[in-house]
């Protein structure tokens, strides 16, 4: 199983590291919604057309468009399948 994947990719319930944001603009702005390096960020849901999704990150829940998810590399530490 490779356990490096983009945020886009998770699955409902999988949580993840944060690795990398590819996206110098982009990455500062997530940063500031507590997407840094070594945060714990968890997919809880994904809309009914598959955009946007809402994660758990830094203890709050947000939502992403799919197409930013994408630039954010994740180590993947669990996969446990949710409600």
């Amino acid at each position: 199983m490779d356990t490096n994947k983009s945020l886009a990719e998770l699955k409902k319930g999988e949580t993840g590291i944060v690795q990398e944001i590819e996206d110098g603009k982009l990455s500062l702005r997530l940063m500031e919604m507590g997407f840094v390096t070594g945060e714990k960020v968890t997919l809880k849901a994904t809309a009914p057309l598959g955009d946007p999704i809402a994660v758990e990150i830094a203890g709050y829940n947000l939502s992403l468009r799919k197409k930013d998810a994408k630039k954010v590399k994740i180590k993947v530490i669990s996969c446990i399948e949710i409600d």
